[in-house]
């Protein structure tokens, strides 16, 4: 019995059609069907219904289906054993945002390399969308993303990075433990957009000032935004985790804002759920202690996830 079998069968029933079970597998709808056919001869007995529109599992699918997945998962938890166990297949393939290229995975990939000797990561450095893509298209094992939901997709939140003012130094702001948002209007502000919903949000606080701040660059890379800070040419809201040296340098400064306390910039880890990395349980070990040790500067502004998506 071909696994590949048994996993047509169980995208089939999850989604009640060959066309759609075929795109989610990026198989044509006749190599689903062949499938099929091979696993019903060698039950001998049919495993769908195919006299209704939606295609719905025989009495005999039904039965077969719960042990199906079971079969499945066994034989995915072989398949991590073994690679957790030959050296030479130990290569995660791993997609990411920018942000998560420069400030997380140099603190995350050495910790999963202490836990596995013989670890090596290949990264690729992509938008949300095109991560999602490489993951269902099996080019990539997990993808460090924006929050997204797919069916195909375990998404986990890794964690969340409070959304800050930060002012350079010698700015007025600095002298003051917090501000309201009022006292943002009329301040010339670097505005970074990496769109979120929680920059919809941003805009709509400004939105009901009576004066809003100035936006004088409006810009779409961290980088670029926390420069022009540094050289006095505004003020600028963003993620904590991108300012952490600077701010233990002293070169930049969060100020809080309390209208502001709940917004953040959240991170997901995203593997298929038919056919997880075998490091997946470690990055979801180490997602609190990479958090303490690395991002300890600026601890009180952040915090790890735990939940489900």
């Amino acid at each position: 019995m071909n696994i590949d079998h048994i996993e047509a069968f169980i995208y089939i029933s999850h989604y009640g059609s060959f066309n759609k079970a075929a795109e989610a597998l990026f198989l044509s709808q006749p190599s689903v069907s062949a499938r099929i056919q091979t696993l019903e001869r060698e039950l001998n007995c049919t495993l769908f219904s195919r006299e209704s529109r939606r295609v719905e599992l025989s009495e005999q699918g039904k039965i077969f289906l719960p042990y199906a997945k079971q079969l499945l998962q066994v034989y995915e938890r072989g398949v991590q054993k073994l690679q957790l166990q030959a050296p030479g297949r130990q290569e995660l393939r791993i997609g990411c945002t920018i942000s998560v290229s420069n400030y997380i995975l140099p603190w995350l990939l050495p910790a999963v390399r202490e836990q596995h000797e013989h670890f090596q990561a290949r990264l690729t450095t992509e938008l949300t969308d095109q991560i999602v893509l490489k993951v269902l298209n099996k080019e990539l094992d997990v993808g460090f993303v924006r929050h997204i939901t797919h069916p195909n997709l375990h998404s986990v939140a890794f964690y969340e990075d409070p959304i800050k003012l930060f002012v350079p130094d010698h700015h007025p702001f600095v002298r003051e433990r917090y501000i309201s948002l009022e006292r943002l209007s009329g301040q010339e502000l670097v505005f970074f957009e990496c769109g979120s919903l929680d920059w919809v949000r941003i805009h709509r606080l400004f939105e009901s000032l009576d004066s809003p701040p100035r936006i004088v660059y409006h810009v779409d890379h961290l980088e670029t935004a926390k420069k022009l800070v540094l050289q006095g040419c505004g003020i600028c809201l963003l993620p904590s985790l991108c300012v952490q040296e600077e701010v233990k340098q002293g070169a930049l400064h969060a100020i809080a804002v309390p209208e502001l306390e709940d917004i953040s910039l959240r991170t997901n880890l995203i593997y298929l759920k038919e056919q997880p990395s075998p490091f997946i349980s470690t990055l979801l070990e180490l997602r609190k202690r990479i958090w303490v040790n690395a991002f300890h500067t600026v601890s009180s502004l952040s915090h790890p996830l735990n939940e489900d998506v």
